[in-house]
């Protein structure tokens, strides 16, 4: 005689009430994508410096934002809005922008109190021109990283009352990680608010590339650093446990995850063997306290096609995180021709990938509705 079990599976009201919220607001979000034949290019992670907070930003800058200063000031299309209308013509209506601040971070620009106005008048102003052009999509509001407790309230604020798609952070906070304990409530109201996580890389010239000098030589510390910067910022997330206790975060990373989707052997059996390296150090209860392999934490993240070009480096950012974790983002205008380059490059790279109809929509404008929460 064989024994037959029945497994029965017990959905609280609760639940089922949460499901259905979920599926309604996937509907609401993908509503203009699916009775509209015309598919969008949304771009991202593009960047500005709306014009009236370029002229007040260098007012108490740092040496961070000295560091850049003098690369954002010779890009007029970052600040100059009919330079940057001239340098999206060649691309139709079908292409358009979230909008996210370009570089310095606002942590960079001076002390906290300086900076919780900063990023508020930086919001206000970029909230103004989506409202005002149509070209632009949405935003991600950037934040007063250096008062936690400033940024928090930010966030909801840009979220609540600018309608701010999500929020835009750095790698680190003027050299602090992010998983420093002050930062945890921004996590938590992220979490809270289901609002997604803009990751840029920041490093600068004084970041050596040896412990015996002074400075990084030959830019290595933007070419070869921001995708490390990336990687780091990632596994520091992953390892301290915020991905655990908030597993619906949406991060978005800047660059197609840094280094992360090209060293997948080292990060998956690599970090299998997490402490076997480190004789004076015992990781082994970290090791524990996760609830799955490292290497699963990583492929939880999103990535770009901001990649400068580089189709092999597109495939393969795909190929780590799935079509369904990947977003069209360009990085302009941060290219030799100051504005279309990255733009033109980028859709070249995704449409020589040999995509399907389906995936090819769900990158250019389907996953920035689901992840990102576009509705217009």
């Amino acid at each position: 005689m064989v024994a037959t079990y029945t497994t029965r599976l017990y959905v609280s009201r609760d639940q089922i009430w949460e499901y259905f919220a979920k599926v309604g607001e996937w509907i609401t979000c993908a509503a203009p994508a699916l009775t509209s034949s015309v598919v969008l290019k949304i771009d991202a992670f593009p960047h500005i410096l709306p014009p009236k907070f370029f002229e007040i930003m260098w007012e108490k800058a740092g040496p961070l934002a000295a560091n850049l200063g003098k690369r954002v000031r010779g890009i007029p299309v970052l600040y100059d809005l009919e330079a940057r209308w001239r340098a999206l013509e060649e691309f139709g209506d079908d292409y358009r922008q979230i909008l996210t601040l370009a570089h310095p971070p606002i942590e960079a620009l001076g002390p906290p109190a300086h900076t919780v106005e900063l990023a508020r008048r930086a919001n206000d102003e970029i909230a103004e021109l989506c409202r005002k052009h149509e070209r632009f999509i949405g935003f991600a509001a950037s934040l007063p990283m250096n008062d936690a407790d400033g940024a928090v309230h930010e966030a909801q604020r840009a979220v609540r009352e600018l309608g701010a798609l999500g929020i835009q952070i750095h790698t680190n906070v003027n050299d602090l990680p992010l998983d420093d304990l002050r930062f945890a409530p921004l996590f938590a109201a992220m979490a809270e608010l289901d609002r997604p996580i803009w990751v840029h890389p920041a490093r600068i010239a004084t970041h050596p590339d040896y412990t015996t000098e002074q400075r990084s030589k030959f830019e290595m510390w933007w070419v070869f650093g921001w995708p490390y910067e990336t990687a780091l910022f990632m596994s520091r997330l992953v390892f301290s446990g915020v991905l655990d206790r908030h597993p619906n975060l949406r991060i978005l990373t800047h660059h197609g995850g840094g280094m992360v989707p090209h060293f997948a052997g080292r990060i998956g059996p690599g970090l299998d063997q997490l402490g076997s390296r480190t004789p004076d150090e015992d990781l082994s209860a970290v090791a524990r306290s996760l609830r799955k392999r490292p290497f699963d934490y990583y492929k939880m993240f999103y990535g770009d096609t901001a990649l400068f070009g580089a189709e092999h480096a597109v495939r393969c950012a795909l190929e780590f995180f799935g079509v369904e974790h990947m977003l069209f983002g360009t990085d302009m205008p941060f290219d030799p021709e100051k504005g279309p380059m990255f733009i033109r490059e980028t859709i070249r790279n995704i449409d020589a990938l040999g995509l399907s109809k389906a995936d090819r929509e769900a990158l250019y404008e389907g996953n920035a509705r689901r992840v990102l929460g576009v509705r217009t």
